[in-house]
């Protein structure tokens, strides 16, 4: 049976309409993967749209430590967009980022949790995190957005002789808010994932083939295509937000041959709070709890 919410999940996946969704998910089934895949096919979704199932509450915290060398970014989840914004709450999640760079153990974030459920009266739960530690000279890049809605955490090599500099600062915040902004999910084309491409090329194939295009020309169309992908999902390959002219790539160039040195994205971390996790009103503070408990 095609529920209205199953239509209601293959829309926020693909971004396609009411009607092409029920379609796709009669054609297939009721099978999510595969309702994707024929809405690509047929020219209607985009590779590039991601699930927008986010509805808990929380916030996205970042650190990096004094002496630069280490980072950490965090989200942690609540009950309600109240206490999200709470004083005493948003000082915890600051505090546990700052806590997990500093090596303290889990068992210890768990007491400390559980002193600020006491607290605010009501459940939360350190959901995630990433450590980064420097083992070359370079320097980390942060950027919070909306309070915490969304968060970044991005490393880059550079030369001992740009580390700390103002410029440098500037350039990973704007490549910080580019990946907020754009949401990339690789940092370039050798992280893509071979069987990513080739499911890519199938689909776009067919897709081609779906608007009459013969196999022999859909073949050659597929690679200019393949192109257009990279540029949505790596960030490398983005174009630049500030400047749709030049791309990440370039802009990191450029700012490399500015400060007269070498700059090398190493990898990010992009945190939209509660993705991945669809709130129930009547249980999520039980779905919270058996987490903390768990």
């Amino acid at each position: 049976m095609i529920t209205a919410e199953l239509v209601k999940q293959l829309r926020e996946m693909t971004g396609a309409g009411m009607m092409d969704c029920k379609k796709a998910l009669t054609e297939t089934d009721g099978d999510l993967d595969k309702a994707v895949t024929f809405l690509r096919e047929k020219g209607i979704a985009s590779a590039a749209k991601k699930s927008s199932r986010v509805a808990a509450e929380g916030s996205v915290g970042t650190y990096v430590s004094e002496d630069g060398r280490t980072a950490v970014i965090v989200e942690v989840n609540c009950e309600t967009d109240f206490v999200g914004k709470n004083e005493n709450f948003v000082a915890f999640v600051k505090q546990t980022a700052k806590d997990i760079a500093d090596g303290v153990s889990e068992e210890v974030l768990a007491k400390k949790a559980k002193e600020v459920i006491a607290n605010i009266g009501e459940n939360i739960v350190i959901r995630r995190s990433e450590k980064y530690v420097l083992d070359t000279d370079g320097m980390f890049g942060e950027y919070i957005h909306m309070g915490g809605k969304i968060g970044v955490l991005l490393q880059a090599k550079c030369d001992a002789a740009l580390v700390g500099t103002e410029k440098m600062h500037e350039y990973l915040k704007d490549v910080a808010m580019q990946i907020a902004a754009a949401n990339p999910t690789y940092l370039d084309q050798t992280q893509v994932p071979q069987e990513v491409i080739d499911k890519e090329r199938d689909i776009l194939i067919h897709q081609a083939e779906n608007e009459g295009k013969s196999k022999e020309i859909a073949e050659k169309m597929v690679a200019g295509r393949i192109q257009k992908m990279f540029k949505e999902v790596c960030l490398v390959d983005q174009p630049f937000v500030k400047d749709d002219k030049i791309s990440i790539a370039q802009f990191t160039k450029n700012t490399a041959k500015e400060l007269g040195g070498n700059i090398e994205l190493v990898r990010f971390t992009r945190y939209q709070m509660g993705e991945g996790l669809e709130k129930r009103s009547e249980n999520f503070a039980e779905e919270i709890a058996k987490q903390i408990n768990g």
